[in-house]
């Protein structure tokens, strides 16, 4: 099974986590490889955790993966990349927004934010850190955060040869493509820096 590799998104309901593992299923499937994608878990509505899981190889005999097993953790928030880091890899990759956003548990006090989640996790694994929310801004387009972020991970999915642009294309609503092309752009940059 080491040809099999394995990504976590995580983020608030509401801010796009759905649409980057459609985007990434549907590139890796058109390159040939065997997806699996697991359900959303969490609250999904907006405010609330959520999570979903893709697996990807020669052959997947099933979505969910357990702790320390993700090669990759995409963070849309960045509290949200401390909650998840038990399914990272000890070598994992960690992809994380520079963005605060408080969900249900924070915002009800159920649960305190914490003082810094980022250098949190750069002490224990390899962290890109992309502020996509003002990526998308200044793109003029706040709701594109999630491609800006997909486009910051999408170097370290290690498949090369798939046109990601046209995949966006494909996957995103037809009168938003040319922002979500151009916030992929800006996402590749931005991890690269």
């Amino acid at each position: 099974m080491s040809d099999v590799k394995s990504v976590i998104l995580v983020g608030v309901g509401g801010q796009g986590a759905i649409l980057i593992s459609k985007i990434m299923t549907s590139g890796l499937i058109q390159a040939g490889l065997d997806v699996k994608q697991s359900e959303v878990h969490g609250m999904a509505q907006r405010g609330g955790s959520v999570s979903t899981q893709v697996r990807w190889g020669k052959k997947v005999y099933g979505p969910v993966f357990g702790e320390g097993e993700a090669d990759i953790l995409v963070a849309l928030e960045k509290m949200e990349a401390l909650r998840y880091a038990k399914f990272l890899k000890p070598d994992g990759v960690a992809i994380i927004n520079d963005y605060q956003m408080h969900s249900m548990s924070t915002a009800t006090g159920a649960e305190e934010y914490p003082a810094d989640p980022i250098g949190a996790m750069k002490k224990c694994f390899s962290t890109i850190v992309v502020d996509a929310a003002k990526i998308a801004m200044d793109l003029g387009n706040p709701r594109c955060m999630n491609v800006v972020l997909f486009g910051a991970m999408c170097d370290s999915l290690g498949a090369d040869g798939i046109d990601w642009e046209k995949v966006v294309a494909a996957t995103v609503p037809q009168k938003a493509v040319d922002i979500n092309i151009k916030a992929f752009r800006a996402g590749r940059e931005a991890a690269k820096a």
